[in-house]
């Protein structure tokens, strides 16, 4: 392709990219079927007096017809352009938000789990490289957590703090790394999850104590993952895509925040039981568990009743609550952390981890950061303008990276304590 048509479709490109912002500005899954803050106090202190009885929950009636139809021009015109990266993918994030699209429109019905199913998979999907499945990962986190957790508990005892200290310590922090009132941390006291991050907002529940492990967490999952990648992908200036999240690098954005929590020492085992717990739960309520039965699930398996409500409804969000069906995000919490770590291994075994720092360029998968990397290395899709500390130390990860994969080579079952003191 001579330098006059390169150039031609590199505008189409960025024309392209542009309509599917425009498209999507109004597509906030989440937002959209989150469940009403009553309704969670109200089905609890029903189960406290024995009265188990499944949530009301109610969605309006919504047409993104027009959306689905702008998405599928897109997607159809980028295709035209030929078998070229870029194109790939434009095409790509259109046909997503498309499925996302329908998805609204199916909220409260059974076709919300088949579009869910489409974009972020389900329990029993293979892991990256691997024979074993999402769902066999969880139950080997659950089981190692409930060894080890009643151990460790005397060895590191919990403290908790306010959500307003832990706002006022995240602020401060936040502002030195992106500025001053660039991010701000506010409290919420409707919002269902600990916290929620946007690019330049990030919520805290309300009325909640959160522990060490939390403030570590936010910092490095929502704050200098989630929002980092947002402002570098909205300085974009030819791929604004980059700076909204589609659905189909949720897998990455989360597993990319996931292993931030690893990286830095800020995952706990309760923290990976909790994650494992929900994929658990998604499994159950596609085999036929109501949510009463998911609900149950999470209090035997430790929650207190507010927070197994919580966890139960991430499962039942956009779907009836009747069993058969599940929305199967949080699949993709350790499906996207083994992914991205295996994709880290492969880097340094290549000897191409600065593709590390071009998946913080914005909201991409890891086929991304491959397919476009020629565009990112000629500054077209532009560099990250914000890294988070341990992917700027680079000999620090590729350090932890190369002891990983030579450790990986040693067989637990074949060592014995023997063995390690002769070690010595």
């Amino acid at each position: 392709m001579d330098a006059i048509a390169d150039e031609a479709l590199l505008a189409e490109v960025h024309a392209l990219d542009t309509r599917i912002v425009a498209a999507a500005r109004g597509l906030r899954l989440l937002a959209t079927i989150s469940w009403p803050r009553h309704l969670q106090a109200e089905f609890v202190a029903a189960w406290e007096h024995g009265h188990h009885r499944l949530p009301r929950v109610e969605y309006a009636p919504r047409d993104h017809s027009a959306e689905r139809a702008e998405f599928a021009a897109i997607a159809l015109a980028a295709r035209e352009l030929g078998e070229h990266p870029l194109a790939d993918y434009v095409a790509r994030t259109a046909e997503a938000f498309a499925i996302v699209a329908a998805m609204l429109d199916a909220a409260g019905s059974a076709a919300f789990t088949e579009h869910s199913m489409r974009l972020f998979g389900l329990p029993g999907d293979l892991l990256p490289g691997a024979e074993l499945t999402n769902l066999d990962a969880a139950r080997h986190f659950i089981t190692l957590a409930d060894e080890l957790m009643p151990t460790l508990a005397d060895q590191e005892p919990e403290t908790t703090m306010p959500a307003e200290t832990l706002r006022d310590e995240l602020a401060r922090v936040i502002d030195a790394v992106f500025g001053e009132g660039r991010v701000r941390v506010e409290l919420d006291p409707d919002l269902l999850p600990k916290a929620a991050a946007g690019p330049t907002r990030i919520r805290l529940r309300a009325g909640t104590e959160f522990t060490d492990y939390d403030r570590r967490q936010l910092l490095e999952h929502e704050a200098f993952v989630h929002t980092l990648t947002s402002l570098n992908g909205r300085a974009q200036p030819n791929l604004p895509s980059l700076g909204i999240a589609s659905p189909r690098v949720t897998a990455t954005q989360e597993g990319l925040a996931t292993f931030a929590e690893l990286a830095t020492g800020s995952m706990d085992l309760r923290r990976m039981k909790r994650i494992s717990l929900r994929i658990v739960a998604i499994d159950m309520a596609l085999k036929g568990a109501d949510f009463i039965d998911v609900f149950g699930y999470f209090v035997e398996a430790g929650h207190d009743p507010n927070e197994a409500f919580i966890s139960a409804q991430r499962v039942f969000r956009g779907v009836p609550l009747t069993g058969g069906e599940a929305f199967t995000k949080d699949t993709v919490y350790l499906h996207g952390l083994l992914g991205v770590h295996t994709f880290f291994r492969w880097a340094l075994k290549h000897r191409r981890l600065s593709l590390g720092r071009a998946l913080f360029a914005g909201k991409m998968g890891l086929h991304d950061a491959i397919a476009l990397e020629p565009w990112i290395a000629s500054g077209w899709i532009a560099p990250p303008t914000f890294l988070p500390r341990w992917m700027e130390r680079a000999n620090g990860l590729a350090g932890l990276l190369a002891f990983a994969q030579f450790s990986h080579r040693i067989r637990l079952d074949r060592v014995v304590a023997e063995d390690l003191v002769l070690g010595l």
